[in-house]
């Protein structure tokens, strides 16, 4: 008895193993063209919009580090660290980005190719560059990223409030490094 018992319990488990491995090679069939989660999905405009906002964000924090490496004269090392406070910000905000990008099942572009082409910042000058020059040039190019984020910010906040969000706490920071920085070159008002 014990032994017909245990066949026809391993029968049952073998019928259950079947559906669930269709159901598995279904969902593995169609998880690459759907996506897995449900919920609020991204138009094409939002994804142009934060993906515009991505790339200049990986420019800065690439444009920042050639700066980084190549600043001298005086004030060289409060520019070098300052540098790479915004390039870690700038980091971290690319990330943000991306990853609001994934949970509005969209994908980010973060390649070269598509950053070099896409980005609004002017390209950095190459070899040694002064601390004054520095200043200027890296604070043109907070405010480049600035101003995209600002370009895209109301379409944006019109679909997703949420990505919105981000959007202000980048704006926030990124101005005030502008400030922090450009204010190195500045002399009081008289």
């Amino acid at each position: 008895m014990a032994a017909k018992s245990t066949a026809t319990q391993k029968s049952k488990n073998s019928g259950t193993k079947t559906k669930d491995s269709a159901k598995a090679k279904d969902a593995a069939e169609t998880t690459p063209l759907e996506n897995a989660e449900k919920g609020f999905q991204a138009s094409p405009e939002l994804i142009r919009d934060l993906q515009a906002v991505l790339v200049d964000l990986i420019e800065l924090s690439v444009q920042g580090k050639q700066a980084h490496w190549n600043v001298v004269g005086r004030n060289f090392r409060d520019t070098h660290l300052q540098l790479d406070e915004i390039i870690d910000a700038a980091r971290g905000f690319g990330d943000t980005v991306a990853e609001r990008m994934r949970a509005l099942h969209a994908a980010p572009d973060g390649r070269s190719a598509t950053v070099a082409k896409a980005t609004t910042l002017p390209e950095f000058p190459t070899g040694e560059v002064s601390t004054t020059d520095t200043i200027d040039l890296i604070t043109v190019r907070l405010e480049a990223t600035v101003a995209t984020i600002r370009r895209v910010h109301d379409q944006v906040d019109d679909e997703d409030p949420t990505s919105a969000d981000v959007l202000h706490a980048i704006i926030e920071k990124l101005e005030q490094y502008a400030w922090m920085v450009s204010a190195e070159n500045r002399t009081p008002a008289s």
